[in-house]
């Protein structure tokens, strides 16, 4: 018997009017990759983010100018929270402090001695603003690679709890973690041994993933096995791609392992087979399309689109409405009632039609 496991639940940290830990849905992350000085570009970005369903965005904040453009993109009307992303610069985080960052992203060991990190500390316990210790398998301290040989899951850990403590030494408990590596095993391993070690909120993320299929499978292996876990609150897909990629990236991953909070269709089809007389693998791509352009993707329902009589009606009972097709035509079916035999050409209007009738019936828009 395979043995259940169960949700870890972290500490509560307030990024902005987004709330990571506990019970709260696990938030989507992304990332600008415009030159944070130039106000527009990035503000435009940002705003696409934020449309496309992003909770969290962070920016590259490399100096004290980049720091600025908070104004703009405050001035912006924008609502999602803004994390300014920065290393060893500490007058760089106290400014982004000063000026109204959501939360701050540091690695408190690279950022000077004990004084400088009491200032930052200070700065952002006065205004409420969270820190996320950011640890990557190419960054860790020298001492901590000297004794491990290698960035091991066992160092990525002992670095995370080593910035850990640089915050507690000052009672600063308002903290996210995150720990990256490019292999995912190597991901997996350390987040698990760090779940153990602390209770703070968890930032789940494959680094330098890649582009395309590879970096996509990366991630959905390495978030998504944790994720099965019971561990993670908030997650980042890396892609070497369009940042809205990520968004819909994340989704799909939380979606696709019934992460807490997520609201989506899931849709079940099958891969096809010389059983199938129905052109299925087109009218798939089509029904996609359509329920994301009419506004539906983001109902809770299961949704099959089953090429023969063999899964078909049984795959289609267990979900809230399906197709299970025939010689150029398909049952309907619904909570595993066939309604009725429709022709292939009609197919995606009526589990359309099936489909708000669903969302009327319980209330779903």
């Amino acid at each position: 018997m395979n043995e259940q496991k169960t949700q870890r639940i972290a500490e509560v940290i307030s990024v902005g009017n987004c709330k990571i830990g506990g019970d709260y849905p696990i938030a989507i992350q992304s990332m600008t990759n415009t030159d944070t000085c130039d106000a527009a570009a990035t503000v435009a970005q940002i705003r696409t983010l934020e449309a496309a369903g992003c909770d969290i965005v962070r920016v590259s904040v490399p100096s004290l100018d980049a720091a600025e453009t908070i104004v703009p993109i405050r001035k912006a009307g924008i609502r999602v929270p803004i994390v300014a992303d920065i290393h060893f610069d500490y007058r760089i985080a106290l400014r982004c402090a000063e000026l109204g960052f959501d939360k701050i992203r540091i690695n408190p060991g690279n950022i000077g001695d004990d004084d400088h990190v009491r200032t930052v500390v200070a700065a952002c316990r006065e205004r409420n603003i969270p820190i996320r210790i950011g640890v990557n398998s190419g960054s860790l301290e020298k001492h901590i690679l000297a004794k491990h040989g290698s960035p091991t899951p066992e160092a990525l850990c002992e670095s995370a709890l080593y910035h850990i403590a640089l915050l507690e030494r000052f009672d600063f408990t308002d903290i996210a973690v995150s720990i990256k590596a490019s292999t995912v095993p190597d991901m997996i391993r350390a987040n698990r041994l760090l779940a153990d070690a602390c209770s703070y909120p968890l930032h789940l993320g494959v680094t330098e993933a890649g582009g395309g299929n590879r970096g996509l499978i990366k991630s959905a292996i390495g978030i998504g096995s944790l994720l099965c876990d019971g561990i993670g609150d908030t997650v980042r897909v890396s892609l070497t791609d369009d940042p809205i990629k990520e968004v819909d990236a994340a989704r799909q991953i939380l979606r696709a392992v019934g992460a807490r909070g997520q609201r989506g269709m899931d849709i079940v089809s099958c891969p096809t087979c010389a059983r199938t007389k129905i052109d299925l693998i087109p009218l798939v791509r089509r029904f996609e399309e359509v329920v994301k352009a009419e506004g539906l993707d983001n109902l809770p329902l299961r949704v099959a689109l089953m090429g023969c009589v063999v899964n078909g009606p049984g795959e289609a009972r267990e979900a809230d409405v399906g197709i299970a097709g025939g010689a150029h035509e398909a049952v309907l079916i619904r909570r595993g009632e066939i309604i009725e035999k429709i022709r292939e050409d009609e197919i995606i209007a009526r589990l359309i039609a099936e489909i708000r009738l669903i969302a009327d019936e319980r209330n779903l828009t």
